[in-house]
């Protein structure tokens, strides 16, 4: 994708690989585009991308609800602390 490699090469020099660095990134390349350039910015996508882009934003949205849901969480009275199941 043109945009990853364009941001990429803007920022390879100030990148931590930490991903809050990442998102303030995107947040903050994103923050100026408006619906047309959304839509401009999808068209171009591959089959392929646009499917990995789909894929990974409901993966998130899924794992956010999970998280504020508590699901995988314990949540009996006499634990001694939250454990995460796996």
């Amino acid at each position: 994708m043109k945009l990853i490699d364009d941001v990429y090469e803007m920022y390879k020099d100030h990148l931590t690989g930490d991903e809050e660095d990442v998102l303030i990134i995107i947040y903050g390349v994103l923050d100026g585009f408006k619906n047309e350039d959304f839509a401009k910015l999808f068209h171009e996508l591959s089959s392929e991308e646009k499917f990995e882009m789909t894929v990974l934003y409901l993966y998130e949205k899924l794992r956010l609800k999970l998280a504020q849901e508590g699901i995988g969480h314990i949540g009996n009275g006499d634990d001694q602390g939250t454990q995460i199941l796996h």
